[in-house]
């Protein structure tokens, strides 16, 4: 049986080890951060006329469909971009493992008026299966991943279960 590997869970794999960990393991600790609820907000009010919350096999979930075959991704900020171009990538290579091919990516930021265009090579999808297997590896873990203190750390959501 495939294991479930879901687009949130690539992001936090490359944001924090320790955030994922929680994550797969269901401690969730987002739903009173701030940061969080202004990201929501920000996807309620932005792209209205567009198809939105397209969910895919409970895996991924594209923030909408502008065009025929051109995924997006909303985000609020460029901080953690490194990582919202993986989950992205992400999408991309599950969808075509799927057989749908040829599609186009956009990550848009509305508060910055600005998109960053995002594509998948072969390099990227050999390190994605690497990604997947390290996210299983997480997942198997008895306990976090030891912490390792970054800049992001301060607004996350799980910044009180790693300073404890």
């Amino acid at each position: 049986m495939e294991e479930r590997i879901t687009g949130v869970m690539v992001y936090y794999y490359f944001i924090c080890q320790r955030k994922l960990w929680y994550f797969v393991h269901d401690i969730s600790m987002e739903n009173e951060n701030e940061n969080v609820m202004l990201g929501k907000l920000l996807d309620e009010s932005s792209y209205k006329r567009d198809d939105k919350h397209i969910n895919i096999d409970n895996v991924i979930n594209i923030d909408f469909m502008k065009e025929q075959k051109e995924l997006h991704e909303v985000k609020k900020s460029r901080a953690i971009e490194e990582a919202s171009i993986w989950q992205v990538k992400y999408y991309l290579y599950y969808l075509k493992q799927r057989g749908v091919d040829g599609l186009k990516a956009k990550i848009d930021y509305p508060l910055l008026k600005k998109n960053l265009v995002v594509e998948l090579t072969q390099e990227d999808e050999d390190q994605l299966k690497e990604v997947v297997q390290e996210i299983i590896m997480t997942k198997e873990l008895m306990q976090p991943p030891q912490f390792i203190p970054k800049k992001i750390c301060a607004k996350c959501a799980y910044h009180d279960l790693c300073f404890i």
